[in-house]
């Protein structure tokens, strides 16, 4: 049930650190993967970690034509187009600034950019699996912070912050889902989200620290207890599972 049995998934943000973890459990379910970046050594080099069922293609997911001849290439090469996972994370250089100086252009360029992107990239291959026999899987990548607000005495006194961009974002990007699966469910196509907690990307100690004592399992996640959640819902697993927000964050929003 679990297995993809050649299935062609398509993951958007593919060379990143989910993205790359993601690809490599689709490919270990037996799944072909094509990896969409806008970093061409990024996307080559993890192509070429991969194996021969991963291939590179240069995208900017916030760009339709870009967008539009990507999904024309894998569906020219491969015939179909099963899976979708959306992991890219386009943002501009103002990313990231405290709550009190993000300007209203940087608010809108950002939150277009990444929901934007889902948006297009949903659209796009979602046309392509309603028209094809056995339907497809599009999993987007939602986040902790698009259910719950932030717990901002884990930022205190370190040199982070939490962008208030992201918490509209995810937030957006789950009810998004919600309604791709209701518009495509009759077609066959299953949308869902899956939410991580705080991913361990050699972030400060003592920010670490604050996080594993906030988590009823101790940790932050690994990039692959994600891609399993991811892996699970492109599966057969999952055929009767659309419309869900699956969280994968070692029990943190539990408390």
């Amino acid at each position: 049930m679990f297995e993809l049995d050649g299935d062609v998934a398509l993951v958007t943000g593919g060379g990143g650190l989910i993205g790359e973890a993601v690809c490599e459990a689709l490919l270990e379910q037996g799944g072909r993967v094509v990896i969409a970046e806008t970093n061409e050594e990024r996307g080559n080099r993890t192509a070429d970690r991969l194996g021969p069922d991963a291939a590179f293609h240069r995208t900017d997911v916030t760009d339709e034509r870009s967008v539009s001849r990507l999904v024309d290439a894998v569906v020219g090469e491969y015939g179909r187009l099963d899976v979708l996972v959306n992991s890219a994370y386009p943002r501009n250089e103002a990313y990231g600034r405290p709550y009190e100086e993000v300007t209203y252009e940087d608010w809108c360029e950002n939150v277009v950019a990444h929901l934007g992107g889902y948006y297009l990239t949903s659209r796009v291959a979602g046309s392509v699996m309603a028209d094809q026999d056995g339907g497809g899987s599009i999993v987007n990548l939602g986040s902790i912070y698009g259910v719950r607000g932030p717990d901002l005495p884990i930022y205190e006194g370190l040199d982070m912050t939490f962008p208030v961009e992201y918490a509209a974002i995810k937030g957006g990007i789950i009810n998004l889902t919600r309604y791709l699966a209701s518009y495509l469910g009759r077609a066959g196509v299953r949308a869902n989200v899956v939410s991580p907690g705080g991913v361990f990307d050699d972030q400060p100690e003592e920010f670490v620290e604050r996080y594993e004592a906030r988590t009823l399992l101790g940790r932050m996640a690994d990039p692959a207890d994600v891609a399993g959640a991811v892996a699970y819902l492109a599966s057969d697993a999952a055929a009767y599972v659309t419309g869900q927000n699956l969280v994968v964050d070692g029990g943190w929003t539990v408390t």
